[in-house]
């Protein structure tokens, strides 16, 4: 019985690990697109965060979240990496992996509860960075289209997944 314990902690890491890179790579050079004066880009890595989010429990979620999100702003714009940390685990939250599909109804409503997660969280950042919390509002509108992209990303990619019950297959293989 502790074998399979160990065997299932270790896959969960490695999954976990395995998006942390998606994320980290999907972020920082995968339609990775600079914009404004402040170092934002706009990016799509947020869909695997999300994707994520459904597959792993919390804890490994979250990890993967900031390490990946963390490391893609350290590789582009460094300043940034402590807040991109704390805001990537935030926007995890609103997720659940508990449903036997990854498009249940609070999955559904998830993208865009995380959306103003993270615009209210780098909006915040940036005032706390550039000392104002005038001109970070001019940054919203790149927020908003990262955060919408990455919300239909991720519901395309759920849809498809759940018509191969991806979630059941991963979860009997990788024992999340």
């Amino acid at each position: 019985m502790e074998n399979r314990n160990l065997n299932a902690a270790t896959s969960k890491l490695v999954t976990a690990g395995l998006f942390a890179a998606m994320i980290t790579i999907m972020t920082a050079y995968i339609f990775h697109i600079p914009y404004g004066a402040n170092g934002g880009y706009i990016h799509f890595g947020d869909a695997l965060i999300y994707l994520g989010a459904v597959f792993l429990p919390r804890p490994y979620a979250l990890a993967a979240a900031a390490i990946g999100g963390g490391m893609a702003d350290i590789l582009t714009v460094p300043a940034w990496a402590p807040a991109t940390v704390i805001i990537k685990m935030l926007i995890v939250l609103p997720f659940t992996c508990k449903e036997g599909r990854i498009l249940c109804t609070r999955n559904m409503a998830a993208p865009f509860i995380a959306a103003v997660i993270s615009a209210v969280g780098y909006y915040l950042a940036e005032g706390i960075l550039f000392g104002s919390f005038v001109a970070p509002l001019a940054s919203l509108a790149g927020s908003a289209v990262q955060s919408g992209g990455s919300a239909v990303i991720f519901l395309v990619l759920a849809a498809a997944l759940d018509k191969m019950h991806m979630k059941n297959l991963a979860h009997q293989m990788l024992k999340l």
